[in-house]
């Protein structure tokens, strides 16, 4: 059996955010038809927040809420793929790249089963990965907790 690869990191995020009527709902940096969407001082993209969140902890950076204060005026209704483009950059700056991603999104709607493909093709596009080097499941909560939305990413990073 040969050793892994110790040029390799593995990161985990989570994030959470509640669920309001007339908020927009973007996901994955997409926009998702909803009669609900996530309370947050930037988009509220929990999606985008948790895999940079994997991202910065594989590569032993700060976390989202370091880098991006919610406290920050200048970030309130941010596009979270700024964020994400950040992170990116200081992986790079580190020499690292992301290699492949894994998600699960925990809520009872909106139901994401319909947009499942688009929002993996959406990361894939903007982490410069293969697609089915990115994965993103919908669970529910069997109407537990219809309120929020929850999600939690892991991320396999290596050399540039």
């Amino acid at each position: 059996m040969t050793s892994p690869d110790p040029h390799l990191r593995i990161g985990l995020g989570w994030d959470a955010h509640r669920l309001e009527p007339g908020c927009p709902c973007r996901l994955a940096g997409v926009d998702l038809p909803s009669d609900v969407g996530p309370v947050g001082h930037s988009d509220g993209d929990a999606v985008l927040h948790a895999l940079c969140d994997a991202l910065l902890g594989a590569a032993g950076l700060d976390d989202l809420g370091t880098l991006f204060p919610d406290t920050d005026p200048s970030l309130a209704g941010a596009d979270s793929g700024r964020f994400l483009a950040e992170t990116l950059r200081l992986l790079a700056k580190r020499g690292l790249r992301p290699i492949s991603v894994d998600l699960v999104v925990i809520c009872d709607r909106p139901r994401l089963a319909p947009h499942r493909a688009e929002l993996r093709r959406r990361l894939a596009e903007r982490l410069g990965l293969a697609a089915d080097r990115v994965n993103l499941k919908g669970k529910t909560t069997e109407g537990g907790d219809g309120g929020r939305l929850e999600v939690q990413a892991v991320a396999l990073v290596g050399p540039i």
